[in-house]
């Protein structure tokens, strides 16, 4: 600990004394990037409000969302229906408070199984080379050839409609660009010295790959999959959207958009509700890939 020292100048310290102090001090220039760059920490900021609303939908949600009242069907905002009503006379503020528990859950779980795999794939492939690096990759452009949405579409289309299947899908459309970025990263370190220190002792390729190479790769896929999450969110209302993702009368923002666009001529804010919800989060994401890429790479800043 800094002891008599201020903490300005502990953070500030030439040398760390400590694995400790070098982890906080990464940790404050990191800070001091990201606020740097007002965008990101825009970002930052929408993506932690989003999270809270998310955390707390149950306290600042006004109405019961799977509650009906046709007597107050396609009501405009007012001060009883802050952002109005849809069809079956819903509160949609409601809904759309509660819907971001769905998007979210979908985005970071999808994020979760494609970043892994992603990452086990393309470091395996660049550290083994050979047929090896050649089956993987040859499998990762097949993957590629393929538009995302319409990937999910037929992984969906095979396995069945709902949020479950629907993650799964999104999560095998997702995991390819970040196996190529895995790839490309160990190939710039699997020549290092230190890869070589730790092969002559003797070290098995599996030990090397998992404890020395994919470290090393984790803040490229960290900031790729934070910017590829606005492509999973409009992959996954695209899929809401079409009936494949989460089923009614959940409140998923795709299916929310499907339900309004048929009344987008005369009560506009069914559709345009939701689609904002989309456009703001997936505008997060990009904001802070793009500052979270700042921090991570040492080759930036």
């Amino acid at each position: 600990m800094p002891g008599a020292t201020s903490l300005g100048a502990w953070l500030r310290a030439p040398v760390p004394n400590s694995p400790f102090q070098a982890r906080m001090q990464a940790f404050w220039l990191g800070w001091r990037r990201l606020r740097g760059n007002p965008p990101a920490l825009a970002g930052a900021v929408m993506l932690l409000l989003l999270i809270a609303i998310a955390l707390f939908a149950p306290l600042i949600a006004t109405h019961d969302i799977y509650a009906q009242d046709l007597s107050s069907r396609l009501q405009p905002p007012s001060a009883a229906h802050w952002l109005g009503t849809d069809d079956l006379g819903r509160d949609i503020y409601s809904r759309l408070v509660f819907g971001a528990r769905i998007t979210l859950y979908i985005a970071f779980l999808a994020a979760l199984i494609a970043a892994p795999l992603g990452l086990v794939i393309g470091a395996t492939a660049g550290y083994l080379g050979g047929w090896t690096d050649t089956v993987l990759m040859r499998l990762v452009d097949i993957f590629l050839s393929f538009p995302s949405l319409i990937l999910a579409l037929a992984f969906v289309a095979a396995l069945g409609p709902g949020i479950e299947n629907a993650i799964i899908a999104i999560s095998l459309a997702a995991w390819p660009p970040i196996a190529r970025l895995a790839r490309a990263e160990t190939l710039t370190v699997r020549k290092s010295d230190y890869i070589a220190a730790v092969r002559l002792q003797g070290a098995s390729r599996m030990r090397i790959i998992v404890h020395h190479v994919m470290p090393m790769c984790i803040p490229s896929v960290v900031v790729r999959i934070t910017l590829n999450m606005a492509a999973i969110i409009l992959t996954a209302a695209g899929l809401g959207f079409l009936g494949l993702g989460a089923q009614p009368p959940s409140p998923e923002w795709g299916a929310m958009l499907s339900t309004g666009r048929q009344f987008v001529m005369t009560s506009w804010w069914i559709a345009a509700i939701p689609g904002t919800a989309i456009l703001l989060t997936s505008l997060a994401f990009n904001l802070f890939g793009d500052g979270l890429r700042d921090v991570l790479d040492p080759r930036h800043g």
